[in-house]
């Protein structure tokens, strides 16, 4: 095995160890609950609390450790005008409807073959949960913690090789993270626009606030949306006027977001990368980054949790 081959599947090795040790740690603590008081581990509250800090806060430490032993570079430092991040907001929230609705086809298609319903855990918990978990939890820590993870600690020491290279490399290891098919497409979607800010900014503030909004605008605003909905077609001529103002101005702010997203998305079609960082040229990339131990083991391990995920 030569160095870059070895030196990306020390990254994939990373990647799995922090995916075994979450699930690890959460099954430590879900015993710890438990055997405290077993109805807990019925409350999506507590679930998703013991969730996270099994994925972020008990793994970051390890994770960091192992990562912190590859060599990593530091990005120029750009900053975003108003325009533009308005413009990267709306992309945002283009790519997550584009990637949502591939996930809910391809799914659908799955769950019918199979005769089952195939289920989104990331609804379940918004769904479940309350709105101060879907703020804390979804909105907030989470973000910070993937991009960190995803972005700034993976970009730093794959941005030798070539900006679309990492961007690649980032958005697929944020997809297979998640280890199931219903987030799979828009995951991917937005880990490469993601990477792309962070890399023409250099700023990580940048891609966390954008997965902050997405994630806000996914859980909490979408479920006011949902429940006024509900409340509106419930009601029908004697509708709340509260609710058809929520239905009205939810409906407003996506179709306007979706119209400017696009049209930037056509407009910038051609995306320019300053790649004056890349150091070095792979001749067989593919066969470099992924065909190795650590990438190959990673992407086996993500590849039958998404196919667990079905049953």
């Amino acid at each position: 095995m030569n160095e870059d081959k070895r030196f990306f599947s020390r990254i994939g090795i990373s990647y799995l160890v922090m995916a075994i040790l979450a699930i690890i740690f959460q099954t430590i603590l879900a015993h710890i609950v438990s055997g405290y008081n077993p109805s807990y581990l019925k409350d999506y509250n507590v679930l998703t609390i013991i969730s996270s800090f099994s994925n972020y806060i008990l793994v970051l430490p390890i994770f960091v450790y192992m990562m912190g032993k590859l060599e990593s570079d530091r990005l120029e430092k750009k900053s975003l005008g108003v325009k533009k991040y308005f413009e990267y907001v709306c992309i945002t929230i283009t790519l997550m409807w584009i990637g949502n609705l591939a996930g809910t086809i391809i799914t659908t298609l799955i769950g019918f073959k199979l005769g089952n319903g195939i289920v989104n855990p990331v609804e379940q918990v918004i769904e479940n949960s309350s709105i101060y978990i879907n703020v804390i939890i979804i909105s907030i820590i989470a973000p910070i913690f993937e991009e960190y993870m995803f972005r700034k600690m993976l970009i730093d020491r794959t941005i030798k090789y070539g900006a679309k290279l990492s961007i690649l490399l980032s958005a697929l290891l944020f997809a297979l993270y998640h280890g199931n098919l219903s987030q799979f497409f828009y995951a991917f979607m937005l880990g490469g626009f993601f990477a792309y800010v962070y890399i023409k900014t250099g700023k990580i503030i940048y891609p966390i606030t954008l997965h902050l909004i997405i994630n806000l605008f996914g859980s909490v605003i979408a479920t006011a949306f949902s429940n006024a909905m509900e409340n509106v077609m419930a009601a029908a001529t004697m509708a709340n006027m509260a609710d058809i103002a929520i239905v009205a101005a939810y409906l407003l702010v996506f179709i306007v977001a979706i119209i400017i997203g696009v049209y930037t998305l056509i407009d910038n079609y051609k995306i320019e990368l300053n790649d004056d960082k890349q150091e070095i040229y792979l001749e067989k990339p593919f066969r470099t980054v992924i065909l190795n131990f650590g990438m190959i083991c990673f992407i086996l391990f993500h590849i039958w949790k998404i196919l667990m995920s079905f049953f």
